[in-house]
């Protein structure tokens, strides 16, 4: 009888060979390069430092492509869209010090947004480890404190044998329910050092499934069964899990209206009778998901934006799936179901009876007329004709990054990404400069599809340098620019609270001259020719910059207390 631990591995005539005669002049970084390859990567992102050259220089014998940023925060934004589109690890090469802490806000929205990517960080020498003071360049006593609260695991390499098991672990790590960034970190002399290790042939990272625990899933079928009002809130854990087909099967057995979170967009269809599309931030949308009286939340947290700003007071009974564990429960209490969305919803599929339902329909429309009346009425023709100059002028199936800025918070209200995977910003972390460097990396993930980016002028700032990028590579990404001179939302804030806004105004060049000074065509466009200019540079082959000089303002917020 044989049992799965008797069996074993063996190596293949060709891994014989590489083990037996291994090229000359391999060094530790032959080892990091060679262990991404046999895990399946193909793709790099980073920026060189002089602790890192041993692993740069090892690029140059593989086939992996790398593409390099101008800096390291832009890589680690370019790296978390590369692992959203793809769903696959997207590898990060670093610097010591100020290069690999400049990625810690990259990282933290990868954490937010549970994209994986896999940080590797070179370290100062080995004899520096360990917090004694040594002098050495980029030296801190803790470089891997720095990310602990980030990432979701750190891994410290001290000895070149440990190099392929800790970069399979962090990659493991990475991909295994939630996704979300890790770190590795090899100090300069080992990834300098020649190697007498064989050559890394292969992989055997498996990212561990997370199911659902059957007596819950089983509990919360008869919950939904037996439901008079069910609705679902779809968070960005569906679009992770590729499960929005599995999704709108169980809204429609259920009779269920859907509405999705700013992380969820394009989870469920937007014009489907069921869909109360994504206006989470309203006051009737929260009315409605009260008044539910078994309400499923599937992949998020029902933190501050999915919730209203924590004014969403749910009076039903609760059940939420969510597959970070920190997250269940942690905002209402719930029938808390830890897993992957798409295999809760499979067990759900397996066991909800359908139910019968004449009103649901209705009730979605009549939601939807109230939250466009209460729009209309605050004379916002100019937002949402330019929203809807997006709409019409970006290809249903392309991707679409944005920044923190005015039109992308209407966009996670207002906008129909078309599809799941389609739309992302940098509302989990809600950092400053996301866009653009994002966009370049989901144009290297599928360059068959052109991408578009939107900035505020005060995030475009962020990433003036990645223009070079964009043009080295030659991507398909349309960048458009809002400029109202200054940061947009921070001014109505400031003005609303104090009367007036400090430090918000903002001296900023030409976009459009900037562009074409790195060989990026840039065209200055209006409101009513924002779809014609649009569409164009969206149909253009390599790097584009439109440039839309506007003031846009906000619709008015629901969570104060105002109608």
């Amino acid at each position: 009888m044989t049992h799965d631990h008797d069996l074993v591995l063996r190596p293949t005539p060709a891994q014989t060979e590489a083990a037996l005669n291994p090229p000359p002049g391999r060094t530790g970084g032959d080892l990091v390069v060679e262990t991404l390859a046999g895990l399946g990567a193909t793709t790099v992102f980073g920026l060189p430092g002089q602790h890192a050259l041993g692993v740069f220089d090892a690029l140059r014998r593989s086939d992996l492509r790398y593409i390099g940023l101008r800096v390291e925060n832009n890589a680690g934004f370019a790296a978390d869209a590369y692992g959203r589109i793809t769903g696959e690890a997207a590898p990060l090469l670093l610097s010591t010090g100020p290069g690999a802490l400049t990625s810690l806000p990259a990282l933290q929205e990868a954490a937010a947004a549970s994209a994986p990517v896999l940080a590797i960080s070179s370290q100062v020498p080995t004899a520096g480890l360990g917090g004694g003071r040594h002098g050495y360049l980029h030296e801190l006593p803790d470089q891997a404190a720095s990310f602990r609260g980030v990432v979701k695991s750190v891994h410290t390499v001290r000895a070149q044998s440990q190099i392929p098991s800790a970069i399979e672990a962090a990659w493991t790590s990475a991909l295994s329910a939630p996704h979300g960034p890790v770190w590795v970190e090899i100090p300069q002399d080992v990834l300098l050092a020649e190697t007498a290790i064989p050559v890394v042939t292969g992989g055997d990272a498996f990212p561990e499934e997370l199911p659902p625990r059957p007596e819950l899933t089983a509990l919360a079928a008869d919950l939904l069964s037996k439901a008079a009002r069910p609705a679902i809130i779809a968070g960005g854990g569906v679009v992770r899990a590729d499960a929005s087909g599995k999704l709108r099967q169980l809204a429609e057995l259920l009779r269920a209206p859907v509405v999705t979170t700013p992380g969820g967009k394009g989870a469920f269809p937007w014009t489907h009778p069921l869909s109360l599309q994504s206006w989470i931030e309203d006051r009737h949308t929260t009315d409605f998901l009260e008044d539910a009286d078994v309400l499923l939340v599937v992949g998020s947290g029902l933190g501050e934006l999915s919730s209203n700003y924590h004014t969403f007071k749910p009076r039903g009974r609760v059940v939420q799936i969510e597959a970070d564990l920190g997250k269940l429960e942690s905002n209402h209490p719930a029938l808390g179901i830890h897993a992957d969305a798409r295999p809760a919803l499979q067990a759900l599929l397996e066991t909800v009876r359908a139910r019968e339902d004449t009103t649901a329909a209705d009730r979605v429309r009549e939601l939807l007329a109230k939250v466009a009346e209460r729009i209309a009425a605050q004379e916002l023709t100019l937002e949402q004709d330019v929203l809807a100059s997006v709409r019409k002028a970006l290809p249903a199936d392309s991707p679409s990054f944005w920044d923190m800025t005015i039109l992308a918070y209407w966009a996670w209200s207002a906008f129909d990404a078309k599809g799941p995977n389609h739309m992302h910003s940098a509302q989990g972390a809600g950092g400053l400069g996301y866009a653009f460097p994002a966009a370049l990396g989901a144009a290297v993930a599928d360059p068959t599809r052109p991408v578009l980016a939107v900035s505020g002028d005060g995030g475009a700032l962020y990433s003036i340098a990645e223009l070079a990028t964009a043009r080295q590579y030659d991507l398909n990404v349309t960048w458009l620019i809002v400029d109202d001179g200054g940061y947009g939302i921070l001014r109505a804030y400031m003005n609303d609270a104090f009367g007036e806004a400090t430090a918000t105004e903002l001296t900023r060049p030409d976009y459009v001259a900037l562009a074409e000074s790195f060989g990026v065509p840039g065209v200055r466009t209006t409101p009513e020719s924002l779809e014609k200019d649009l569409a164009a540079a969206l149909a253009a082959p390599g790097p584009r910059v439109v440039v839309l000089p506007a003031m846009l303002r906000m619709f008015a917020p629901t969570h104060l207390g105002s109608d």
